[in-house]
């Protein structure tokens, strides 16, 4: 009883984790790759070309989707504090 219950705790929070990380991760992987492109084709070697694009967009994330981010972990972390009585 106990490893089903560690190992759906577990589960939780790896999807929580992956949901919250997710638009984050996706943009940041986009601009680079883009980047990327235009750097090889353009012969293009700066390395700063590629940090301030994804500093910018990884703001711009922030502001858009950090709300819905911040109500997701709060919501998790409530009902995990909140299922600690039926834990044991």
């Amino acid at each position: 009883m106990h490893a089903d219950l560690s190992l759906q705790l577990l589960a939780d929070l790896l999807w929580t984790a992956l949901l919250i990380s997710a638009p984050l991760l996706a943009v940041t992987l986009a601009i680079g790759l883009v980047i990327s492109v235009l750097q090889v084709v353009t012969q293009i070697q700066e390395q700063s070309l590629t940090f301030i694009p994804k500093i910018v967009a990884s703001v711009l994330v922030l502001v858009v989707c950090g709300p819905w981010m911040l109500k997701r972990l709060v919501g998790y972390s409530t009902a995990l504090i909140a299922g600690i009585p039926a834990y044991f």
